[in-house]
């Protein structure tokens, strides 16, 4: 099977789904490029099928095989038309993610890291890259949150959300309902007033929230915690991504025993 027009229905169907950020009318997500499409064939999630040029479909056969997918040709001229980025390499694929749960989140010495409406999916698929890196046990996308099919967000992440057990679109309220019947101490990062982050213990399952580039953690959310800051020298405050991998560190840090 051969596709040579942009306007083919398909085609058309990726296009919006990767120009909007959201799943196709299926459900599955679209991802570019060979780095993310290897990192999904590794992972809890279903590489579907994938859409390469005869020449990308040689170049990447390895990670192609990797996957297991169903493969069809496109020509360079309507492939260009799907994409969202330039940086495609003429390979981009359909994955089903992998549907998780709360208990997910809570496995092993549970740190729960909690996005309120970031809406930079540079800012939140960074986080979710941390999250991993510092042995965080989970991620919750509070409503208001980019979405985890936003592919800046999954190139953000270098392949974390991937891996990362997640559940997104959730209320405030919701949120506080679970930490409370799981016992999970929740921290906020706040610009100012909280306890300095070092006091802060991690040592215990918790949670720990970072909220939006420009209003912080919504007011619910910082009555029903404990506010935690870092002390900065000349700035006023930190963007958000360095902000909670500062503080996913220390976590790390407090948990090694170090």
């Amino acid at each position: 099977m051969q596709l040579t027009s942009p306007q083919n229905p398909i085609l058309k169907s990726i296009r919006r789904a990767a120009g909007e950020g959201r799943p196709t009318p299926d459900g599955l997500v679209v991802i570019e490029g060979p780095h993310l499409l290897e990192e999904a064939s590794r992972s809890p999630w279903q590489v579907e099928r994938i859409f390469c040029t005869a020449e990308a479909g040689e170049r990447f056969a390895q990670i192609i095989e990797l996957s297991r997918a169903e493969v069809i040709q496109v020509s360079a001229r309507a492939l260009s038309g799907a994409a969202s980025t330039e940086s495609s390499q003429q390979i981009l694929a359909l994955v089903r993610p992998r549907i998780w749960s709360w208990p997910d989140l809570l496995r092993g010495h549970s740190l729960v890291v909690v996005l309120d409406a970031i809406q930079d999916a540079g800012n939140a698929g960074t986080i979710v890259r941390s999250a991993e890196a510092f042995g965080a046990s989970g991620v919750v996308l509070l409503t208001g949150t980019c979405r985890a099919s936003n592919g800046k967000f999954l190139r953000a992440s270098a392949g974390s959300a991937f891996r990362q057990p997640f559940l997104e679109n959730i209320s405030s309220h919701q949120f506080l309902r679970l930490t409370k019947e799981s016992s999970l101490k929740v921290y906020s990062l706040a610009m100012e007033g909280g306890t300095h982050l070092s006091k802060a213990d991690f040592g215990s399952r918790a949670a720990l929230a970072v909220g939006n580039e420009g209003s912080g953690v919504s007011p619910a959310l910082l009555q029903s915690s404990q506010a935690i800051t870092i002390p900065t020298l000349q700035v006023e405050s930190l963007n958000a991504a360095v902000a909670c991998s500062v503080a996913l560190y220390e976590a790390a840090k407090q948990r090694r025993g170090a």
